[in-house]
């Protein structure tokens, strides 16, 4: 994954989201059966593929302009949204088992954490005032 992704906040990020799911499927599956646990799961991963792919595209732009970033952001940002509405349809399509709450639930909790990466910063250093 870090090879493909040069933008060290989108790479935090998706960290989160991982680990994000991962707390969720694990806390639903001990307090609920396994189709709970399974459709956060798959809420989880829903956003983090797409996450990714939005990641590896911008990680590719090399334009200098404002305009060529623009263009990439909004690209990657369309590819994300045509790829969360194909795999939200395909999880009620092919998941009789679907369990909507934990996994819209998940789904919107990892899109909220894709959300973040506006707030983490480039850099590791602290400035000292």
């Amino acid at each position: 994954m870090s090879s493909w992704i040069t933008v060290k906040p989108l790479q935090i990020v998706l960290r989160w989201q991982l680990l994000g799911t991962a707390i969720i499927t694990i806390g639903l599956a001990m307090l609920y059966d396994s189709e709970v646990a399974v459709s956060a799961l798959l809420g989880g991963m829903i956003s983090v593929i797409s996450s990714t792919v939005f990641a590896v595209i911008v990680s590719r732009h090399r334009g200098y302009t404002a305009g060529g970033t623009i263009r990439t952001a909004l690209r990657a940002e369309a590819v994300k949204i045509t790829l969360i509405i194909l795999m939200l349809w395909l999880v009620f399509k092919l998941y009789e088992g679907v369990n909507a709450l934990a996994f819209i639930g998940t789904f919107i909790l990892t899109v909220i954490m894709h959300s973040m990466a506006l707030f983490v910063s480039e850099s590791n250093k602290k400035e000292i005032t």
